[in-house]
C-alpha cells in the first residue's frame, strides 16, 4: 500500500495555548520508494509565532501572514492522505495539531493508520536519544541541510530513518493486511519479501569470465 511521510511546523508547542500549524509537508511512498507525489504548503496561523518556534523553523509573522489559511488547503490535504498509512515522528504532536485545525473548521479527525517512528526508535533502542537528528547520526544519514526545521527536509530525512528502523534499506516491503495496525512497535506482523531475479545463461557465462579474470589478476598481484 501507499504511505505518507508527514511533518508539520507550528507557532509553538501547546494547542491549549492557541498554537497553530504554519507548514505541512508530505512525501508519498509506494513499496517504501518515494513517488513523485508531494504535498507542501505554508499556512497563515492567524496568530504570532513564539520566539522558541521561530528559532526552530525561522518563519516570520510577516512571511506567514501572506500564506493561505488551513481551510483553504484542507480539502486537497485530506484527499492527498486519504486511505494511506501515515509515517510520523512523534505522531501525538503532529496529529494533535492537525486534528485541532480540522476541529476549528468543523471537520472530522484524521483516522488513518499511523506508524510513529519515535515509538519504533524507543522500542528498538531503549534508553537512547530518539530525536530525528540522533537517528540520522546513528544511521549515518546526512542531515547537514537541516539548519532549520522545515517540513519537506524533515520528511526526506524521516523516510531514510524509517527504512533503517524497519531494517529495510533496500525496500521491497509487503504488509500483511491493510486493516492491521502497526502503530504498536511491539507488533511483529511484518512480512518482508525481496524480488528474486534469475540471471540469463549469457549473464552467467559473462560472470564466470569475470571471475576467472579477477581471480587471475588478484593471484598474481
Amino acid at each position: 500500500m501507499k504511505e505518507i511521510v508527514l511533518d508539520t511546523e507550528t507557532t509553538g508547542f501547546s494547542i491549549s495555548e492557541g498554537h497553530r500549524i504554519v507548514e505541512i509537508g508530505c512525501i508519498e511512498l509506494e513499496n517504501l520508494i518515494p513517488t513523485e507525489n508531494k504535498f507542501h504548503c505554508y499556512l497563515n496561523p492567524e496568530r504570532k509565532v513564539s520566539d522558541k518556534a521561530f528559532a526552530v523553523h525561522g518563519y516570520s509573522d510577516e512571511f506567514l501572514a501572506k500564506q493561505k489559511k488551513f481551510a483553504d488547503v484542507e480539502e486537497e490535504f485530506i484527499e492527498f492522505i486519504n486511505n494511506k498509512r501515515l509515517i510520523i515522528h512523534n505522531a501525538e504532536f503532529d496529529l494533535g495539531h492537525l486534528n485541532n485545525e480540522l476541529s476549528l473548521i468543523g471537520k472530522r479527525k484524521i483516522d488513518n493508520q499511523i506508524v510513529d517512528t519515535l515509538l519504533l526508535a524507543r522500542n528498538k533502542y531503549p534508553g537512547s536519544t530518539a530525536s530525528l537528528d540522533a537517528l540520522c547520526k546513528r544511521y549515518r544519514i546526512d542531515n547537514s541541510k537541516r539548519t532549520k526545521h522545515t517540513a519537506l527536509i524533515d520528511c526526506d530525512l524521516l523516510f531514510k530513518v524509517y527504512i533503517n528502523l524497519i531494517d529495510q534499506k533496500e525496500p521491497m516491503l509487503n504488509f500483511l493486511d491493510q486493516d492491521q495496525k502497526i502503530d504498536d512497535p511491539k507488533n511483529d506482523i511484518l512480512s518482508y519479501n525481496k524480488e528474486v531475479i534469475i540471471p540469463t545463461s549469457s549473464e552467467i557465462e559473462k560472470h564466470k569470465e569475470y571471475l576467472k579474470k579477477s581471480l587471475k589478476k588478484n593471484y598474481f598481484n
